[in-house]
């Protein structure tokens, strides 16, 4: 069973910076893109950064510059111990929001996206 955990979350000042992590666990064939998103109260769910397995990146508008997702796949180099980062640095009231890791996962079975469980982060100004 596939499974995405986030850890990393909490409050912090503005200005300061957090760094979020997704561990993927589960018996997985290949991760062929993985992403934050976060979510505001009132808000819709929105993109905050996405890794393809080529290394290609994409970041929204409002945290260009200051986020940078990365990806590390443990000290065997297969995916199914892979974790991914989400840096975050001169955060502001904001990027207050609940944050959630995704993933396009393949296993022997299938090809689906998951979702982690979410963390929370709380920028207070």
């Amino acid at each position: 069973q596939v499974q995405l955990e986030e850890s990393g979350g909490g409050l912090v000042q503005a200005g300061e910076s957090l760094r979020l992590s997704c561990a993927v666990s589960g018996s997985i064939f290949r991760i062929s893109a993985m992403a934050w998103y976060r979510q505001a109260p009132g808000k819709e769910r929105e993109l905050v950064a996405g890794l393809t397995s080529g290394g290609n990146t994409d970041y929204g508008a409002s945290v260009k510059g200051r986020f940078t997702i990365s990806r590390d796949d443990g000290d065997d180099g297969d995916d199914d111990n892979t974790t991914v980062y989400l840096e975050m640095n001169n955060l502001s009231s904001e990027d207050t929001a609940v944050y959630y890791c995704n993933a396009d996962i393949s296993t022997s079975y299938h090809r689906r996206n998951y979702w982690g469980q979410g963390t929370q982060v709380t920028v207070s100004s």
